[in-house]
């Protein structure tokens, strides 16, 4: 269940294949926020007869719900019921692999459940007080600060993490190495970028969230010896516990000397502007300065024409585009020579993209 716009369809679609589950019938509808199923009562219906008729297992519902709305879904249609979050909180689960970033998931997954404690045991245990004359405690008080308890423990392991890369980062300021980070979109190229700048040999996927945790390596630019890092991609509508949950995880792009902002050129310049926008609106949240910022037409081998993205990035407002394809090495070298004239000079990009334009 889903946004009728072509965009957000075809993103719930890829959200539902990259956490493992087919997709065997797309409902929608303007308008996800009414009170009793999110829906309105009449598509909650249409759903119901086609999971009694299909035989489906679950019903995926591309916004978030409230336990209550939640809990009436799953009983009308007798089948479980995932909200947008809990969709990708699974699609997060499945693809971490180092500590950090399953301690990230972790805290994301508690401050999920915290709302939802509260009614989940109302509508589960109706009003009545455990104990003796009804004066116990309620359980849910007791899952609550379990929840609390838990998250500051993470929080802590979390912190410990942090003061490492701090030492890190000093270190690093010691030895006078700039940082360059790339960030966009997930499935925007970021990973096949790294690999083709690095020589590395990362897991590259057209499904959502394949790098969930930052990978750092050398790199060599116009005679300067820097780092590069590759961080988790961003999506619209992710919510601001989750973004404060991965902010460890994107710290590098706070402090980067270059930020490379990829946008995927292959797509239209609807689904294009969408994903810009979401992406500045991140870096906005976590106070990147934009200065740094370079924007990146990734796969160009699909586009083939400099003067279509010249016509997309006018659109977005973006002066003197840069388009790169990591499948064919194309603009890379150029790439290398306007970052390590940034480095060198630390001076404004504009001015050393004008420079190699």
């Amino acid at each position: 269940m889903t946004y009728p716009d072509s965009f957000t369809q075809d993103e719930a679609k890829s959200l539902v294949d990259s956490a493992d589950r087919q997709s065997i019938k797309v409902f929608t509808q303007k308008y996800l926020n009414r009170s009793q199923y999110g829906m309105g009562s009449g598509k909650a219906e249409e759903i119901k007869e086609f999971v009694k008729e299909s035989g489906a297992e679950q019903v995926i519902v591309d916004e978030r719900l409230t336990s209550r709305q939640i809990y009436n879904l799953e009983k009308l249609t007798g089948v479980q019921v995932i909200d947008r979050e809990r969709l990708i909180l699974d699609i997060f689960h499945s693809r971490a692999t180092t500590t950090e970033a399953k301690l990230q998931i972790e805290l994301a997954e508690v401050k999920y459940e915290i709302p939802r404690v509260r009614e989940n045991a109302r509508l589960t245990s109706g009003s009545e007080r455990p104990g003796k004359g009804g004066m116990g405690e309620y359980v849910v008080d007791v899952k609550f600060r379990e929840l609390k308890r838990r998250m500051s423990f993470i929080k802590e392991k979390l912190e410990g993490a942090k003061t490492a890369r701090e030492l890190y980062h000093q270190q690093r300021m010691k030895d006078n190495m700039p940082v360059i980070s790339l960030v966009g979109y997930t499935s925007s190229g970021k990973t096949t970028l790294f690999n083709m700048l690095t020589d590395e040999h990362r897991e590259t996927s057209s499904s959502l969230f394949t790098t969930l945790s930052t990978t750092t390596r050398a790199l060599k630019v116009g005679g300067t010896d820097a780092l590069i890092t590759d961080t988790v991609g961003f999506i619209s509508r992710l919510p601001t516990y989750m973004i404060d949950a991965f902010k460890s995880t994107l710290e590098e792009s706070l402090t980067a000397d270059v930020v490379l902002l990829l946008i995927d050129a292959a797509e239209d310049t609807q689904t294009i502007r969408i994903k810009y926008s979401t992406c500045l609106r991140v870096l906005e949240e976590l106070k990147v300065d934009r200065s740094r910022v370079l924007v990146i037409f990734t796969k160009y081998d699909k586009v083939g024409s400099e003067e279509a993205i010249s016509v997309i990035a006018k659109d977005l407002g973006i002066q003197s585009p840069m388009a790169v394809s990591s499948k064919t090495g194309y603009g890379i070298h150029k790439l290398k020579g306007i970052i390590g004239q940034c480095l060198g000079s630390k001076s404004v990009f504009s001015k050393a993209v004008a420079k190699n334009a």
